[in-house]
């Protein structure tokens, strides 16, 4: 039972960053694919009906790890407390951004706005990335399974006592953010027409370079600062199908964008996202939060809640996501095609 919930947890989480993903990596490129007040109305008309949508599935994992890990969840929230305060300021920024944007005709209040958009889901995907490496890389989680980390410390990932920000946490988080931005332009090429539809498939080749440099980077390092996650791939080599997917959706997406096939490259792209986390979570399990101290990492046995409490929950998770899943597509049927300049 335990398994099974860690796999619907990190399946949710993969589905929020599949999602609201492009919606971040829009916000990304939304001053530099749009040149007009008109043009950067289109990109948010593109994700305006499915943005706040989007973020249910974050809210949604949330409660889902509340649920079923319950020391996951205290300890990751007391020990990531400031991160997750920013990531908050920053969610509530992008919100108020779209909603605000458009209150005013005055073109210092919109590009003020617009500003706020892109710096906000920029540094988004940016913490995203350095939260997944801060779980890869392994906390100082004590015996009780609390810890704290600071923002940055001397930026050494082997430190004992490390900071939340390192070379490795960055370096992943560039990936994020470059990962995100090519998925956020292969959806906006896809959504829209004419130069907004050019300079977002030029976006997808720029980014799709970086996401491949950073990608190779990326494994190198972590591979480095966590030899133990070789092991798991030699002792079950059927795991090697998550980052096999991966590769194969990174190599589609720059093929189907360079041939102009926008829905093939956006569906290549989410491969890539999924692959990649699905590797991750396939290589850290059975923990959840490892330790730098590995006999003090949260795995799923020590952090999970009763087993008849998980039984009961399950019957309520598949009505609750029957639900999610219905509303989130009704939404994309009803909004799907292109978008148009608004006048």
């Amino acid at each position: 039972m335990t398994t099974l919930w860690f796999i619907l947890v990190a399946g949710m989480l993969s589905v929020y960053v599949m999602l609201d993903g492009f919606d971040l990596g829009a916000g990304v490129i939304h001053l530099f694919a749009a040149r007009t007040d008109a043009e950067r109305r289109t990109i948010l008309r593109a994700i305006g009906p499915v943005w706040d949508g989007n973020e249910v599935w974050l809210i949604a994992a949330g409660g889902t790890l509340f649920f079923s890990f319950p020391m996951l969840y205290a300890s990751g929230f007391s020990g990531f407390y400031l991160p997750l305060i920013i990531v908050l300021w920053l969610l509530m920024g992008r919100g108020v951004a779209i909603e605000l944007r458009s209150h005013l005709k005055n073109p210092v209040w919109s590009s003020f706005w617009d500003g706020v958009f892109f710096l906000a889901s920029a540094l988004l995907t940016i913490f995203f990335g350095a939260a997944l490496a801060n779980v890869v890389r392994g906390v100082p989680l004590d015996r009780t399974g609390y810890f704290f980390e600071p923002l940055w410390t001397n930026f050494d990932p082997r430190s004992p006592q490390p900071g939340i920000l390192d070379w490795y946490t960055i370096l992943i988080g560039l990936l994020a953010c470059a990962a995100l931005t090519m998925h956020g332009a292969t959806y906006i090429a896809g959504k829209t027409a004419g130069p907004v539809n050019e300079r977002a498939r030029r976006f997808v080749f720029r980014a799709w370079l970086a996401t491949v440099g950073l990608t190779a980077l990326g494994t190198i390092a972590t591979f480095w600062i966590r030899h133990s996650l070789l092991t798991r791939f030699g002792d079950q080599p059927w795991g090697l199908i998550f980052p096999l997917a991966a590769l194969g959706g990174l190599a589609l997406a720059g093929h189907a964008n360079a041939r102009g096939r926008e829905r093939t490259a956006f569906l290549a792209s989410s491969l890539f996202l999924l692959g990649l986390l699905a590797a991750t979570a396939f290589s850290l399990y059975p923990n959840v939060l490892p330790g730098i101290v590995p006999a003090n990492s949260l795995t799923i046995h020590n952090a999970a809640a009763g087993d008849y409490g998980l039984k009961v929950g399950l019957v309520w998770w598949i009505i609750g996501m029957i639900l999610a899943a219905t509303y989130s597509i009704i939404t994309y049927r009803l909004f799907r095609g292109r978008v148009g300049v608004p006048e």
